[in-house]
C-alpha cells in the first residue's frame, strides 16, 4: 500500500560535462536515414522551434531562422542556412558538411543581395529535373487525419513549390518524416549509448532544477520568485519553463510560465523544466497537511508504479496504456494525454503508448513518463514526470563501459528507488532523473514523499 513517509533523497550528483555525439555516429545516422528513404535527395527542414531532426543528424540547429539539411548521392551533405546561422554551422562535427547560404531563410528585412533565391541554391546544390526528394518535416500526418492523395508535408509551402518546380512535379516528392520519427522504427526513436548519456545529462540537470524550485517554494513569494530557484545555467531548452499556481477561484494553467501572482498556503502549484533530452515536472499543494489530497496522490502514485512495472522490451504500447489507465480508474482518475511518450531534443517526438497500439517497446527508447491525472478539483494540481531509458543487456554493458559516471548515477538511483521508495525497477529500466518516483504531495513538507510498503 502506498503512503506518505519522510525520506532523504541522496545527492546523486549533477554533471557538468555534457557527453557529445561522435562525428562518426552523426555520419552513420545520415547514411542510415538517406538509405532508408531511398530517394535521390533527403530534404530535412528545421527552424528554431522544430530543430530536433537536424540536431539528431548534424549536431547543428538554426538560431532565429530556418535551415535545411540536404543528404544526397555519393554521401553529399549540405546544410543551407540564412544569414545568422551561416557561421554557426561550424559547431557541427558532421564530416564533409558543405555550407550554403539562402537568404530567404533569414528573418525579414535582413540582407537579400547575396543569395536571395532558395530555388537557385537548391539547384546549385545539385537537385535537378527527374530527381526524387524525400521531405522530412517536423511531424507527419496519420491516415485518419489526411485523405488527400498528395502527401501532407509539414514544412513551409513555398519550399514544396520550389522543389516540385525543380524536379518536374509533385510526383517526385514524398513525405519521409517517419524515417526519423516513427515511434518504433524512426531513427530518433531508438538511440545509442552516447545519446542516452547526453540525455541523462539533461534529465539530471532538469530534475535538480525542478526539485530546487519545489523544495524552496513558500507562501508570500511571487511565482517569478519561486521560479528563480530553477538556477538556470543556460542549458538548451526543449520547452518553456513552467510555474503556475492557483486556488479554488483561480484556474491553474499548468503550461504557463511564472508570473507575478503571490503564492498562498493551500494553493495548487505546478512546475516543469525541460532541457534537450529530458524534462521533469512536479505538481502538488503548497501545504503541510491535507490527508484527502495525500490519499488521491497515493492512488496516482500506484499508477506511476504500474507504468514502471509494466514497461518492458516487447510490451505493446496499447497494453502499457491499458495497465496505467486501469490503475488510475481505481482512484477515479484518467490520463489527460498519452501515459508515456518518447522524448528527444524535442519534449515529445512520438509515442507508441496509445489506445490499441500494437507497437512494441524496444531497447534504445527514452520515455517521458507523462501520466497527467485528471480530473483535479479547482485549486488542485498533481503531476510527476521524469525520463527513463529502456535498454537490453548489450546496451547496458556498452553504456557502463563508455559512460561510467552516467552508469554509476543510474545504478545509485535504482538502489534508492528499491530500498527507500519500495519499487524495484527491472534491469531494462534506466532512471535518468535524480528524483525519479519522488512525489511529495505537500510542498511545505517536501521531505515527505509517497512510498510503497
Amino acid at each position: 500500500m502506498s503512503h506518505l513517509q519522510s525520506v532523504s533523497i541522496p545527492d546523486f550528483g549533477v554533471p557538468l560535462d555534457r557527453p557529445q555525439i561522435p562525428a562518426a555516429t552523426l555520419a552513420a545516422r545520415c547514411d542510415f536515414a538517406y538509405a532508408k528513404a531511398g530517394k535521390t535527395w533527403l530534404f530535412v527542414y528545421a527552424d528554431r522551434e522544430h530543430n530536433a531532426n537536424i540536431l539528431h543528424l548534424s549536431g547543428f540547429d538554426p538560431r532565429f531562422e530556418e535551415a535545411v539539411l540536404l543528404l544526397g548521392p555519393n554521401g553529399k551533405r549540405v546544410v543551407i542556412t540564412g544569414n545568422e546561422s551561416e557561421s554557426f554551422t561550424a559547431i557541427s562535427p558532421l564530416p564533409n558538411l558543405e555550407v550554403m547560404l539562402s537568404q530567404s531563410l533569414s528573418l525579414m528585412a535582413q540582407d537579400r543581395t547575396r543569395k536571395p533565391s532558395l530555388d537557385a541554391v537548391l539547384r546549385e546544390a545539385g537537385i535537378k529535373s527527374g530527381d526524387t526528394v524525400g521531405v522530412v518535416g517536423w511531424k507527419y500526418l496519420e491516415p485518419e487525419e489526411w485523405n488527400d492523395a498528395r502527401p501532407g508535408f509539414l514544412v513551409p509551402h513555398y519550399m514544396i513549390v520550389i522543389l516540385a518546380s525543380i524536379i518536374g512535379g509533385l510526383d517526385g516528392l514524398s513525405d519521409e518524416t517517419a524515417v526519423l520519427m516513427h515511434p518504433t522504427t524512426g531513427a530518433r526513436s531508438v538511440v545509442d549509448v552516447d545519446q542516452i548519456a547526453a540525455f541523462e545529462w539533461a534529465s539530471t540537470r532538469a530534475s535538480a532544477s525542478v526539485w530546487n524550485v519545489l523544495s524552496k517554494a513558500r507562501p508570500g513569494q511571487r511565482e517569478i520568485e519561486a521560479a528563480a530557484n530553477f538556477l538556470y545555467a543556460g542549458e538548451p531548452l526543449s520547452a518553456h519553463s513552467m510555474f503556475a499556481s492557483g486556488d479554488a477561484s483561480h484556474v491553474i494553467h499548468g503550461l504557463n510560465s511564472a508570473g507575478s501572482r503571490i503564492l498562498n498556503k493551500g494553493d495548487g502549484v505546478t512546475t516543469a523544466v525541460g532541457y534537450w533530452g529530458g524534462l521533469s515536472s512536479r505538481a502538488g499543494q503548497l501545504d503541510d497537511n491535507d490527508d484527502a489530497f495525500v490519499k488521491v496522490t497515493a492512488g496516482y502514485f500506484d499508477a506511476l508504479v504500474t507504468w514502471y512495472e509494466t514497461a518492458n522490451i516487447g510490451v505493446t504500447g496499447g497494453d502499457l496504456r491499458t495497465a496505467v489507465v486501469d490503475t488510475l480508474a481505481k482512484s477515479n482518475l484518467k490520463s489527460a494525454l498519452n501515459p508515456g511518450h518518447l522524448v528527444s531534443y524535442d519534449e515529445w517526438s512520438h509515442s507508441p503508448v496509445r489506445p490499441g497500439s500494437t507497437e512494441k517497446l524496444v531497447s534504445g527508447m527514452i520515455f517521458q513518463v507523462d501520466v497527467i491525472p485528471t480530473p483535479m478539483p479547482a485549486g488542485k494540481a498533481l503531476n510527476c514526470e521524469d525520463a527513463v531509458a529502456i535498454a537490453d543487456e548489450a546496451l547496458r554493458a556498452s553504456l557502463a563501459e563508455k559512460h561510467p559516471e552516467t552508469w554509476s548515477r543510474i545504478q545509485a538511483r535504482k538502489a534508492f528507488i528499491r530500498d527507500t521508495i519500495g519499487v524495484t525497477l527491472g534491469d531494462h529500466l534506466l532512471p535518468l532523473s535524480n528524483i525519479q518516483l519522488c512525489l511529495p504531495p505537500l510542498w511545505l513538507k517536501s521531505d515527505h514523499v509517497i512510498v510503497r510498503s
